[in-house]
């Protein structure tokens, strides 16, 4: 067995483009999490409706999940870099166009060019994600990639916590407008990260073919390997039922009485409780036994959410929130590792295309589903109903998707390649 030295957790952090990139993604989540919890608490404060903060996750899908594919090909003929590059640009001027709409402070036309400028940002998403899953594989060395994995991850968690959890105090202080002005900055510190980042070489030239064709492919290769889109299929359906952080501004209000400021605090729980599992992931990752520890991590979450559904006490909840959280976060280093490793260079967009769909169906088709049934069933069973959904997902798939259950990774032979 390889030894390791006392510093090995921190080698891909000795890397110039890394650190760049840890930063871009560092404000760029900042910006995009607090986003999403300012944009909850103020449409819920319009219209006290859990089926409009569904509409808010479904807006941002319809065009997300229309492009995500489109922009996975786009990432695999054209400069990465340039594409985020352009996509971090345009969620400034989103930010920027939230500061205006909220100024006018006119509720009948607050609302739908709320609800316009996510359908905006939805856009620019679609094109983003697949880039950056993609970049990251030309900034990161192969032997460094769970390494690097780990850090991405603990950054991206870090500032999940830090946004939601700063925002809701500043909107308590500075209103909708202030929280936007914060988050546009965040969001231009982002794009000057990626602009210091050094340019890489372009994808190298692909077989001329239909734009159809050449997505084909990534699903092809998705759909050929059993652990890849067994994994996804999961994360789908367990995020997809057990998700709930749609309904927290319903939770924070009308079930724990205790606002903005308690809204910041529950949506950064998970991300802290993630944070603090993917920074032990730098020193023991999660990946020898993948496919079991991904089953027990989706488990896990299944039951937190539960406890969550359940409690009328705030901490209690915020206890059950960061459980889920070190539970997902398991999941998500084995899922990021997972597609590193498994995915060919000259097909890495249209793979990470692919994993976006089912990431944004996961989530925003999530909370679509999950404003609907509470408007209908209320908040607290439908989030039990998710919880319990997700367990039984769990167990269907450990039964029926063998490949994945028995799928290990060997980290010792990975960092001597």
């Amino acid at each position: 067995m390889a030894t390791s030295s006392a510093h090995d957790f921190r080698d891909a952090l000795k890397i110039h483009d890394v650190r760049l990139f840890l930063g871009s993604v560092a404000f760029f989540t900042l910006a995009s999490r607090a986003l999403a919890v300012v944009i909850g608490f103020q449409i819920y404060q319009i219209t006290r409706n859990p089926m409009m903060l569904g509409w808010l996750g479904l807006v941002e899908a319809i065009p997300a999940l229309s492009l995500v594919l489109f922009g996975g090909y786009i990432a695999d003929h054209f400069d990465r870099r340039k594409i985020l590059l352009i996509t971090r640009l345009a969620s400034f001027l989103c930010a920027g166009g939230l500061v205006w709409i909220s100024w006018q402070s006119h509720e009948t036309m607050t609302l739908p060019g709320l609800y316009a400028i996510i359908f905006l940002v939805g856009i620019a998403r679609g094109f983003a994600d697949p880039a950056n899953s993609a970049f990251e594989a030309q900034v990161v060395p192969k032997h460094l990639t769970v390494n690097a994995s780990s850090w991405i991850s603990s950054i991206w968690i870090g500032s999940s916590v830090i946004g939601p959890a700063a925002i809701g105090f500043i909107f308590d202080a500075w209103s909708a407008v202030g929280s936007y002005l914060i988050i546009a900055t965040c969001f231009i510190l982002s794009w000057l990260c990626t602009l210091l980042i050094s340019p890489k070489p372009l994808p190298p030239p692909q077989p001329k073919e239909s734009v159809l064709k050449s997505i084909g492919q990534g699903w092809h290769f998705v759909f050929s390997h059993p652990p890849l889109w067994s994994a996804m299929t999961l994360d789908l359906f367990a995020v997809l039922f057990g998700g709930m952080i749609a309904l927290l501004p319903v939770f924070a209000n009308d079930v724990l009485g205790v606002g903005a400021k308690g809204l910041g605090l529950l949506n950064a729980a998970p991300s802290l409780g993630a944070i603090f599992i993917t920074l032990l992931a730098t020193h023991r990752p999660p990946i020898a036994h993948a496919g079991r520890n991904l089953l027990l991590s989706v488990a896990g979450f299944g039951i937190s959410i539960l406890v969550f559904a359940f409690s009328k006490n705030f901490w209690l909840s915020m206890t059950a929130l960061f459980f889920s959280g070190i539970f997902d976060g398991i999941s998500m280093v084995i899922r990021r590792s997972m597609v590193r490793l498994l995915s060919p260079d000259h097909l890495r967009g249209r793979i990470a295309a692919a994993n976006w769909v089912f990431v944004c169906s996961s989530n925003e088709l999530g909370a679509f589903e999950s404003g609907m049934l509470a408007a209908w069933i209320g908040a607290v069973p439908c989030v039990a109903l998710g919880g319990l959904a997700t367990l039984v997902i769990v167990g269907l798939t450990a039964l029926g998707a063998k490949q994945l259950r028995e799928l290990r990774f060997d980290v010792h032979t990975m960092e001597r390649s």
